[in-house]
């Protein structure tokens, strides 16, 4: 009797272990067939750049897949070292947003030779294979802005400081506003008193090139900045001459401290552009590459080497007048936080 009961028990421990032993390799199975998406962030230093680490991180965890993110912090050899962590990791692909437009292209090569699929996020990578560049419509981003300027003046002087030369958008942008405002440069009834590129969309540098202008005695009778970081740094030093909402400044990003200032008057326009719509379609775009999917993107972009197909958003612009239907509609941020300084 002791030898069967002994038995029963030495069976039902076999198929105890032979259970665990299934599940634990299902559950194995289920690690392995997540896509693991790597996101190499330039910098994280403006609040967007947050906002979409934040938002894309969500999605991909939403559809049940991993995603590691890395930030260089402006330092093209730390994002090089970054994405070969990434690689290491077994990614299967890769979300770049570029430090440096051209250098960023070792990254991507790097990617491609392991087999992993490159997206560009919202910059573009220069003189690289990448798989897609997806971003908002830069070159609206610039029409905009010069577009309510000259809403705003029909004759005048206007002083342009863009972002990082590193940046592709800048020149997107720049393409945008030339566009909209050349016409009116050549009868002479608008002049470009000074256009400027600020290294790493320092504001500190948009409050040296205002402040230099203004005691020089330049009028300046409008400010296109190239994102409200730059505008934030164009209006403190606006505020040190007590011209602060005197003059019109535009930027772009939607930020929260400009989102405030639009409200307040101290900004005039800011160029709002839906992350969250950019980081879900980035998910999307990042699992069907991972699986071998076709993308269905017909608008390309020509990156200096090849035409790369190209996902782009429209931009919608921001005024006291729309803040409520745009920016605090989409949640993109609470109304109280906005009025903040109103209340």
């Amino acid at each position: 009797m002791i030898l069967l009961v002994l038995i029963y028990l030495t069976v039902l421990t076999l198929i105890s272990r032979s259970s665990d032993q299934s599940t634990n390799q299902g559950n194995d199975n289920e690690v392995e067939d997540k896509i693991k998406i790597g996101f190499s962030l330039g910098t994280l230093k403006e609040e967007r750049w947050i906002r979409d680490r934040d938002i894309l991180m969500a999605k991909v965890k939403e559809l049940g897949q991993e995603i590691i993110v890395q930030n260089a912090n402006n330092d093209d050899q730390d994002q090089l070292e970054q994405v070969k962590y990434l690689l290491d990791q077994g990614i299967d692909v890769l979300v770049i947003v570029p430090n440096d437009l051209k250098k960023a292209a070792n990254a991507v090569e790097l990617a491609k030779k392991a087999g992993v699929k490159v997206i560009s996020y919202d910059r573009l990578v220069l003189n690289s294979d990448i798989d897609v560049y997806l971003s908002f419509n830069n070159v609206k981003v610039g029409e905009l802005m010069a577009e309510y300027v000259l809403n705003k003046i029909q004759t005048g002087n206007i002083l342009i400081i863009n972002g990082a030369k590193s940046d592709h958008n800048t020149k997107m942008i720049k393409e945008g506003y030339d566009k909209i405002l050349n016409p009116l440069v050549k009868n002479k009834r608008i002049q470009i008193i000074n256009e400027e590129w600020a290294p790493n969309w320092m504001k500190e540098y948009a409050f040296k090139v205002v402040d230099n202008d203004l005691q020089k005695g330049r009028r300046i009778d409008a400010i296109i900045a190239g994102n409200d970081g730059l505008a934030e740094g164009a209006i403190e030093a606006l505020s040190e001459y007590r011209m602060a909402g005197k003059i019109i400044v535009v930027g772009q990003d939607a930020d929260l401290a400009a989102s405030q200032r639009i409200v307040e008057g101290t900004q005039y326009m800011t160029v709002y552009k839906p992350i969250e719509k950019l980081a879900d379609i980035a998910a999307s775009l990042a699992i069907k590459l991972a699986k071998g999917e076709n993308l269905e993107i017909e608008e390309t972009i020509f990156n200096g080497k090849y035409d790369v197909p190209y996902y782009s958003l429209e931009p919608i612009a921001v005024t006291k007048d729309n803040i409520d239907e745009t920016i605090i509609k989409d949640g993109f941020h609470l109304r109280n936080a906005v009025y903040r300084n109103l209340e």
